[in-house]
């Protein structure tokens, strides 16, 4: 499925999100491409796959092309060993907050200690109720994209 993905996303200042989740998943993730005109994403998202292909970003960071569709998780987990180094892994939080859920991910491995919250939009000017967990923005800051993580993980900051 293709569309164009509008995000915010922020550090998180507390683990206060963690009382009003309603779900947690573990995610393995590796980038076949990480070219800044394309990234090409595999994901195992408990036990499905994924493929993800998503242009760049506009000049804000918060907009880009997005093409996702469902892979065997067999086959993701063949893609996962082709992929660059470093391979992410993370526990996500979904978060209902007004109209919107934020997806916050628990990074884990050479990314131990980030934490960070996303919340997906209708249209980049769209209001949204902020969390008191939530922290400074960091959209559009190409060092917490997962497919910098990957080159240059946050253990190494």
């Amino acid at each position: 499925m293709e569309h164009i993905e509008i995000e915010r996303k922020f550090l998180v200042k507390s683990n206060a999100y963690k009382k009003e989740a309603i779900s947690q998943i573990r995610i393995v993730q590796g980038f076949l491409n990480t070219n800044a005109e394309r990234t090409v994403r595999v994901r195992i998202k408990g036990d499905k796959g994924f493929l993800t292909v998503k242009g760049r970003s506009n000049e804000s960071g918060t907009a880009r092309f997005e093409w996702e569709t469902e892979i065997n998780v067999n086959e993701a987990t063949n893609l996962i060993d082709l992929c660059e180094p470093v391979i992410l892994e993370k526990i996500r939080f979904e978060i209902p907050m007004g109209n919107h859920v934020f997806e916050v991910d628990e990074f884990l491995g050479e990314n131990k200690d980030l934490v960070l919250a996303e919340v997906e939009l209708e249209h980049e000017d769209e209001a949204f109720v902020k969390p008191s967990w939530l922290g400074k923005e960091v959209t559009g800051d190409v060092r917490y994209y997962n497919s910098q993580l990957s080159k240059n993980p946050y253990q190494d900051w």
